[in-house]
């Protein structure tokens, strides 16, 4: 951690709830995925990343464009939404072979105090995070299966038709659509009841 700016107060004394976070940025460093044909789309997910737009934005790449690959990546506390997102498109395209590679990325916060002294310039503090971060490579072409983190297509993973109902959900087969059947009415209960023989009584004993 370093700190700049006009204070003389040292790092390690500064109450950081007198801080205001003005900025942040990540170190950029390559995809750890090599052989990428040139073009590839990168998703960088970020923590208020709206899922339907990314999705939009992917979908359109891989089905209107024929993108053959795509990357999404994620740090931090956005790593479960680029996960989600990875499942949706798997979900939707089907048949996607997978690799994923999770790593530490570097964050750079810079801190700002919030009431600088008179006639002195606001003291900055520059954060250097460390937070986990995910990349994950979709592609429709097969991968090589030895390398870490590879997942194949899962079996009977494929694009649902449109209007397709699940099989136990079909027309017929629900429990729904099964009929109950209805109770006989109360006069055949009536002459059930009067034909049921009433029970014998005790037999009378023969003296000899």
């Amino acid at each position: 951690m370093a700190a700049g700016g006009g204070g003389s107060k040292p790092v390690a004394q500064s109450r950081m709830e007198n801080f205001r976070k003005v900025r942040t940025s990540e170190e950029e460093s390559p995809l750890p995925f090599p052989d990428l044909p040139p073009g590839v789309v990168e998703m960088k997910v970020k923590e208020g990343s709206k899922i339907r737009n990314l999705m939009g934005f992917a979908m359109a790449q891989m089905e209107l464009k024929g993108s053959r690959q795509i990357v999404f990546s994620g740090c931090g506390r956005a790593v479960t939404k680029t996960i989600t997102c990875v499942e949706i498109m798997k979900r939707k395209l089907g048949g996607l072979h997978q690799v994923t590679k999770v790593r530490y990325k570097t964050l750079l916060e810079v801190w700002e105090n919030k009431d600088p002294l008179p006639g002195s310039a606001a003291q900055r503090l520059t954060v250097h995070k460390n937070v986990p971060s995910i990349c994950i490579l979709l592609s429709r072409d097969p991968l090589d299966p030895t390398q870490t983190g590879y997942q194949p297509p899962e079996p009977g993973e494929g694009p649902r038709a449109e209007g397709s109902q699940p099989a136990a959900e079909a027309p017929g087969s629900s429990a729904k659509g099964l009929k109950r059947a209805l109770p006989p009415p109360r006069d055949e209960l009536a002459s059930k009841k009067a034909q049921v023989p009433a029970p014998a009584g005790p037999q009378p004993q023969q003296r000899p």
